[in-house]
């Protein structure tokens, strides 16, 4: 293998989605055909940020981001501040840039566009491409039901409460990874402790509700059931996940947790009592168990 040349897929990769990992597989095939190494140039920002503004709710920070991308078989990760410079760059110089630094060849998607005024289109990158001899190859859009699979139809699914069809789409469970923060340990008070989350800023929060999870930790996946929202019912404030992971002795605090979203269960709602939370908890918790048990 060619440790210094590497076929890059370029995209944002937005929850690398099936449509994402059509481009991460031919990525690979191109790269072992080539003997070379595949990997993912992406940005450290949306570029709708600058570009449009805004930027959409991402799915995944850029670590987890990372994570699913080294998980789909890729050797390198190249994150690319999306600045103004870049934003103003010439598409070709923006290729020429990437030889600079070992790219031998590229994998883009058919509606791809890149450099300033978005002038970059896959056609203009597959001439660069066989005018310099290097291999390439420009991937059909993916569709599911009808649907074409992408980072904005996830985002309305997991905004509607529907993790397994956003799941379907993304080939892997919609997940969230961060450090476990002490709340106010209420869940103890009544023999059901919480690994509390928060969302990070930019990131995307599905609806408000109880979820069936798994949840990941040193190697090992635990159930769970997670509320994601304010937590009415004990005066909460602000956004989190709190997952009460099953069959799960020990103190989380500080220690980084994955939780993957499976199965949408009820609204987050109000209750009289923390005895009726607790009761009600006790059914999400057997719901969950056998949610798990059927798909083993």
């Amino acid at each position: 293998m060619n440790e210094q040349k590497t076929i890059y897929a370029l995209g944002f990769f937005d929850g690398v989605h099936l449509g994402h990992q059509a481009l991460l597989k031919q990525c690979r095939e191109l790269a072992a055909k080539h003997g070379c190494n595949a990997g993912v140039v992406t940005f450290t920002s949306h570029p709708d940020g600058l570009v449009l503004g805004q930027s959409p709710a991402l799915l995944n920070t850029s670590d987890d981001r990372a994570r699913l991308l080294y998980a789909y078989g890729v050797d390198a990760v190249k994150e690319i501040p999306f600045d103004r410079e870049l934003m103003s760059t010439h598409w070709s110089a923006f290729l020429n840039s990437l030889v600079a630094i070992g790219a031998a060849g590229f994998v883009c998607g058919d509606d791809f566009r890149f450099g300033a005024g978005g002038l970059g289109t896959p056609k203009k990158l597959a001439a660069y491409c066989n005018k310099r001899n290097l291999p390439y190859a420009v991937v059909p859009e993916q569709v599911m039901d009808g649907e074409r699979i992408s980072s904005t139809r996830i985002r309305e699914l997991l905004e509607e409460g529907k993790p397994e069809k956003a799941g379907q789409m993304l080939g892997h469970p919609h997940i969230l990874t961060g450090e476990v923060l002490a709340g106010k340990q209420l869940g103890r008070t009544i023999g059901i402790p919480t690994a509390n989350l928060i969302f990070p800023e930019g990131v995307i929060v599905p609806k408000f509700g109880v979820y069936a999870c798994k949840v990941g930790f040193n190697g090992k996946a635990y159930s769970a059931v997670t509320n994601i929202g304010t937590r009415p019912t004990v005066n909460g404030e602000g956004i989190t996940a709190e997952a009460h992971i099953l069959d799960f002795e020990g103190d989380l605090y500080g220690k980084e947790i994955t939780v993957a979203f499976c199965k949408f269960l009820r609204p987050e709602q109000k209750f009289a009592n923390l005895d009726a939370l607790k009761a009600q908890i006790a059914e999400d918790i057997a719901q969950t168990q056998g949610i798990f048990k059927q798909t083993l």
